[in-house]
């Protein structure tokens, strides 16, 4: 593989043969020299079989990130040990270019939810984060970066601003920042803050990767509330935030998330050579 990573993909097994074989010419900009694919861990962490042989062939064409949900790196227990044994056995295998979680949390006691959940942020929060990131980062011998989670309702006792709080966890503990345009796009619109304005806060050097995916109004209640529902195009909306935000920051690997409703690989590949677009104008414009 001779391209830096550019704009990737979401990995699905629908997808493996033509993501295999997908050609390095012929997109716009020469968009799939730089296409990289990424996976969440939790669905390769197996002791063999089909979907690990898949990704070896994968990833001797392609670069590969891990994107983990399991950690509940927010949570107030610690990560799990096992959790990121497995985790390190996938990064030792793979050599992905990209590791990262999310900032929220999914265990407690045992037992664990379908969803990233929210916490207030305040100043015991955010040691008991900094403490399992710093678990994390030790037991996988990696950088973490840390995405932003998408905001539905007000929670009570905040003591820190949303992106203050993101930078004084990657300052204390030397991660980084995966900055979720669409989540910021929703969470705005639900909140009622302005989204470019938030993006503008946020410190380029500590920027390692951009997500982009769709989101639908909630069936009930509508515009009113956003839902980031990963089964829909990237709207144009989140579509001019990104290119603001990277016309600041410069260049990063950008990732195009489809999880629900996922079309054929080709409407996921204009989409990803849209970014890759974005990105080379960025490039070109420095």
């Amino acid at each position: 593989m001779t391209h830096a990573p550019t704009a990737g993909l979401g990995l699905k097994p629908q997808h493996y043969a033509e993501a295999e074989t997908c050609p390095t010419v012929g997109a716009p900009h020469n968009a799939q020299a730089g296409l990289w694919f990424e996976v969440h861990p939790e669905n390769y962490m197996v002791a063999g079989g089909p979907r690990l042989s898949w990704l070896e062939r994968i990833r001797t064409r392609r670069p590969l990130s891990l994107h983990g949900v399991g950690l509940s790196l927010a949570g107030d227990e610690r990560p799990d040990r096992d959790h990121l044994r497995r985790f390190r056995a996938l990064i030792d295998r793979f050599e992905p270019f990209l590791i990262s979680e999310h900032l929220a949390w999914s265990r407690r006691g045992g037992t664990y939810h379908p969803d990233l959940l929210p916490v207030p942020r305040t100043r015991e929060t955010l040691g008991l984060i900094c403490d399992h990131i710093d678990d994390a980062q030790t037991a996988l011998g990696r950088r973490l970066l840390i995405e932003n989670p998408t905001a539905y309702l007000a929670l009570a006792g905040h003591e820190w601003d949303e992106v203050d709080f993101l930078v004084e966890i990657a300052r204390r503990t030397g991660c980084g920042l995966l900055i979720d345009v669409n989540n910021v796009h929703v969470s705005a619109a639900n909140m009622g803050f302005d989204p470019r304005a938030w993006l503008d806060a946020v410190p380029a050097d500590l920027v390692g990767e951009i997500h982009l995916a769709g989101h639908r109004p909630d069936p009930v209640w509508g515009e009113g509330l956003l839902i980031d529902s990963h089964d829909a195009p990237v709207a144009e909306a989140v579509w001019k935030l990104y290119t603001t935000f990277i016309g600041r920051i410069g260049a990063r690997p950008t990732l195009i998330e489809r999880d629900g409703e996922v079309p054929a690989f080709a409407e996921l590949l204009s989409e990803q050579a849209r970014a890759a677009a974005a990105l080379a104008h960025v490039l070109e414009a420095v």
